[in-house]
């Protein structure tokens, strides 16, 4: 996973263009995407896609020639959509044009422009203070054309009609934690899943933020509704404990679902709030869809936060596997979750003749085991799923699923019609 962020940092990515294309490219090596290109000009809700943009060269360089600010050291030093231009100009013509953190005076910020016809360069306050009144040449070799919107899907059939969709966005350059990290895991994931026979159908969808999903709900208005669980996942590679953004229902089966899972870690479960990323699309009340947002350190609380600091080097292989981890027993959840029936209600069945009751006393490493068969036992009326026995038992709900399948192995159980 580590080495996929690693790969993808350099590229220039925007909401359009060719960085987009490279980004899903390589994710294709990995597994099997559906391409989609969506013309500029089309109507997408009450959005219309918009030009794509792509650029092949950026500078500023000082009077020696030398190239004091480099698109190719960083898509970072450039603002997004920024328009062409080729001019010579002084520092104190440039300076309008130039975005620094004071604060932060050894990095380099990410600033994009979206809608404005404008150009810009991101650079450090230091580079900047280092500067003389020039003059300097000043180079952006970019278009700004009719084109394409571009995202990808990777889709792994379920035995059953529901989906579980898990949502990344691709239009971030150079951020390796707020953006490729969670694409990393959900590539791993994805392979992982793809040696399953689940019940669910997985959908993995990298698109760009905002305009991305709110393309692809447009153009699956008739097939959303199958959609039962959903995460957006972002911010998955720090060092910091997870956070869960329920979706807007508040009580949303996947709601439920990440807060069992992440209560055996540090971790904040929030309500929702419409701003962050593309759970709001998601969550809107047109389509109000159970999907809620995973993170490590939320967007805009980590001082790397869009910023040059958010490299390869601040995320962690450590971190991104506990991420992977979280992801891969919220879907054992999703997929092993459902409602069985006591075959012997009337008091307690004899557990020992059936190898299902051994001492507490003896065998004190079996107490939650042994728990565990008595909780499914006396909650499987039909009504309460395994995740209903897990949240009251306060077991996780692997324990609960094996007790689950130990029982109905010996006829006193029986999945729910």
């Amino acid at each position: 996973m580590h080495a996929l962020v690693t790969r993808l940092h350099p590229l220039c990515r925007s909401r359009t263009g060719d960085g987009v294309r490279r980004t899903l490219e390589i994710i294709g090596e990995r597994i099997p995407l559906e391409i989609h290109e969506v013309p500029t000009g089309t109507r997408v809700l009450d959005w219309v896609v918009p030009r794509e943009w792509n650029i092949r060269d950026a500078y500023i360089k000082d009077p020696a020639g030398r190239r004091v600010v480099d698109f190719h050291a960083s898509p970072l030093h450039v603002v997004g959509y920024s328009l062409p231009v080729s001019a010579v100009m002084r520092l104190e013509e440039l300076r309008p044009h130039l975005h620094t953190l004071p604060d932060k005076p050894e990095l380099v910020p990410y600033r994009t422009d979206y809608e404005g016809e404008t150009w810009g360069f991101c650079l450090s306050q230091k580079t900047l203070d280092g500067l003389d009144e020039g003059p300097y040449e000043v180079l952006i070799d970019s278009t700004l054309a009719d084109g394409h919107l571009t995202y990808g899907e990777h889709v792994i059939p379920g035995s059953g009609h529901d989906e579980v969709l898990i949502s990344l966005h691709t239009c971030h350059p150079a951020l390796a934690n707020e953006t490729l990290a969670g694409i990393a895991v959900a590539v791993e994931l994805a392979e992982r899943l793809a040696e399953t026979r689940p019940r669910h159908t997985y959908r993995f969808l990298f698109a760009p933020a905002t305009i991305g999903a709110i393309t692809w709900l447009a153009r699956n208005r008739e097939g959303v509704g199958r959609v039962e669980h959903g995460l957006v996942l972002a911010c998955a590679g720090d060092p910091g404990p997870f956070r869960y953004k329920r979706s807007r229902r508040g009580n949303a089966a996947i709601d439920r679902v990440a807060a069992h899972v992440l209560s055996t870690r540090e971790h904040t479960v929030i309500d929702f709030v419409p701003f962050g990323y593309d759970e709001r699309q998601f969550c809107s009340p047109g389509f109000d869809l159970p999907i809620g947002l995973l993170t490590r350190t939320p967007n805009e609380e980590f001082p790397e936060y869009h910023t040059s600091a958010d490299d390869p080097g601040f995320v962690t292989a450590h971190a991104m596997a506990d991420t992977l981890a979280v992801m891969e027993e919220i879907v054992q959840v999703i997929e092993g979750d459902r409602a069985y029936v006591n075959l012997q209600p009337y008091g307690e069945p004899r557990l020992g003749p059936r190898g299902l009751y051994k001492s507490p006393v003896t065998h004190t490493d079996h107490r939650q085991y042994q728990m565990a068969i008595l909780w499914v036992l006396n909650l499987s009326d039909g009504e309460h799923s395994l995740l209903d026995i897990a949240e009251r038992s306060g077991i996780p709900f692997a324990v609960i699923r094996a007790a689950a399948a130990a029982l109905e192995e010996a006829a006193l159980l029986e999945e729910r019609a």
